[in-house]
């Protein structure tokens, strides 16, 4: 995805959209989308939202879109304040005063023109159908993210900068699925594709954004510690540590990096993978960079990654090659701390397993439930407890050849259970391997290895919640 590529589309007419480059939780909603929810979203529901009434509802001042509009092309947050003024001011001088609409909940949309079926920029002309010309905001705002899970975690990882500066009330965020597996929008409700009758969809989304609850969802830090050498195609989910942060790792880890040392970090939502299926990925990731017109929306992508997948070996080992000698346990120790507990325990991986996926949400490559809905006795057995994403859990899964895999997104079989943890480090020595294939929501990169010295991976909860809309409520 193209962070270029995604525009903001605030609650106001033609003048406010940019381009941009850049208390306990209710239950939460249930993690699967059914039959009738995707026919309810092809067009029927959705005509009884009065439009009027919707953009009424979701409002935003005109000075705050100048704000955004001034800060976003400026690049600094003075010159959004500079321009908030003077549309007060303009305001005040003209005789019109404060805005006196009753704002429920200002709406500011981010689209992904890119995403899915390219529907993005249609979408946007409907938006600004939709949306108001007037408003007031702050502790009432929400966002809706139009796009698949790599937009909405953008656009959460921009919102966590406001958790760091405690900048709060940090705005909930809804989702318009515009993606390929849209598994965070399936998550909170949102259902899994855009539907046929979008134009009337787009108002009930709308709709539903302004009253639903809001739940939490955890997010998880990836750090990478590599002894030397650099990751050359540098994927948006990474970012190369810097001075301070590399320190803060090395005191936490209780090991020095070395001068020829590099250390990377990211946040996922969703999912962080390292094997076989993160290779598929990242060769599918490539053709289609190569070929983009393949690429024609979310069902010619899914048959060119099973095609792909083909290719890989992930169906069928070599005869020359045991399947043993690909397994990730070959280059791979798994270290996890479970709940309350501060010391890592080895956990020994089963010999046959060439990927290993740490899952946050139930839902993963579109859809699927590898963990599955466990029997108590099974948990009670596994020392394992029932999973959702805010718990400050993490479920650790994994697959054998493409056989295993697919029988188990096909939820025939259950995934290979392996741990539960709330933080969880992987040590990878090359051996005779020089590379291994990771991925994270969705971003696959070629991570390089050393035969004898250790890269680290260690995941860690973000220690706050990303608040997300109940679409389900």
């Amino acid at each position: 995805m193209e962070r270029a590529e995604a525009e903001v589309g605030m609650a106001g007419n033609g003048d406010a959209a940019v381009h941009t480059p850049h208390s306990a939780p209710p239950t939460a909603p249930s993690a699967r989308v059914s039959i009738w929810e995707s026919v309810r979203a092809c067009g029927v529901w959705g005509r009884d939202v009065d439009k009027a009434e919707l953009r009424r509802r979701v409002v935003m001042p005109l000075y705050a879109r100048r704000a955004v509009a001034a800060a976003v092309a400026e690049k600094d947050e003075a010159a959004g304040v500079a321009a908030a003024a003077a549309a007060r001011d303009e305001a005040v001088g003209g005789g019109e005063g404060e805005d006196g609409l009753e704002v429920v909940a200002p709406m500011v949309v981010f689209v992904n023109s890119k995403s899915g079926g390219r529907h993005g920029p249609e979408l946007k002309v409907r938006l600004h159908e939709l949306i108001s010309k007037e408003q007031d905001i702050r502790a009432n705002l929400r966002i809706m993210v139009a796009g698949g899970d790599g937009t909405v975690g953008w656009v959460l990882g921009c919102l966590q900068e406001l958790n760091k500066s405690k900048r709060e009330p940090v705005p909930p965020t809804g989702i318009i699925p515009l993606g390929t597996g849209n598994d965070l929008a399936r998550s909170f409700g949102w259902g899994g594709s855009f539907p046929f009758g979008w134009r009337s969809a787009v108002k009930r989304y709308l709709n539903k954004a302004v009253s639903a609850s809001v739940v939490h969802l955890d997010s998880w830090q990836a750090v990478i510690r590599m002894p030397e050498g650099e990751i050359t195609e540098l994927p948006h989910a990474l970012k190369k540590a810097e001075p301070a942060d590399q320190l803060e790792f090395s005191k936490a880890s209780g090991s020095e990096l070395t001068e020829k040392a590099s250390c990377y970090k990211g946040v996922f939502y969703n999912y962080l993978s390292i094997g076989m299926d993160a290779q598929v990925a990242y060769g599918f990731h490539h053709l289609r960079d190569e070929k983009p017109y393949l690429a024609q929306g979310p069902v010619a992508n899914k048959l060119i990654y099973a095609g792909y997948s083909c290719t890989q070996g992930w169906f069928c080992t070599p005869c020359t090659a045991s399947p043993q000698l690909r397994g990730l346990r070959n280059i791979l120790r798994l270290y996890i701390k479970r709940a309350n507990c501060s010391e890592w325990e080895q956990i020994q991986m089963p010999s046959s397993v060439r990927s290993i996926v740490v899952l946050n949400l139930d839902n993963y490559a579109s859809g699927k439930h590898p963990w599955g809905d466990l029997k108590p006795d099974y948990l009670e057995k596994k020392g394992f407890v029932e999973a959702h994403s805010d718990d400050g859990l993490i479920e650790i899964f994994g697959l054998k050849e493409g056989w295993h895999a697919s029988f188990v997104m096909a939820e025939l079989i259950k995934a290979k259970h392996i741990a539960q943890a709330a933080a969880i480090k992987f040590e990878m020595r090359g051996g005779e391997w020089d590379r291994a294939y990771v991925q994270m929501d969705g971003e696959p990169w070629k991570q390089p290895l050393i035969q004898d010295q250790s890269t680290i991976v260690e995941i860690n909860k973000v220690p706050y919640h990303s608040r997300m809309i109940n679409g389900d409520s």
